[in-house]
């Protein structure tokens, strides 16, 4: 039995093999053969495209990060370096 070496799919090819699994006009060992790919990689595939759907309508947009306040650990730098020089 010879390895088939790995191979690189394209973001498109996921999405529309994906897609085709959402549908649910075949069964995912239908799509295997049809897309020759594993039906747990479908899947997955699958799973992903649903749990990201929300973010695209912007329920799931992440939270913008806190500002960083930089003046408390300059102000505590300058102390620790006062008290080491002397």
């Amino acid at each position: 039995m010879t390895r088939r070496p790995r191979r690189n799919l394209s973001p498109d090819f996921k999405a529309k093999v994906a897609l085709a699994a959402v549908k649910g006009e075949r069964t995912l060992a239908e799509l295997a053969a049809q897309f020759d790919v594993h039906a747990n990689v479908i899947k997955t595939w699958r799973d992903h495209l649903l749990e990201g759907a929300a973010g695209i309508f912007g329920e799931g947009k992440p939270e913008a990060p806190a500002p960083v306040d930089v003046k408390e650990p300059h102000t505590e730098i300058r102390a620790l370096t006062l008290t080491n020089d002397f």
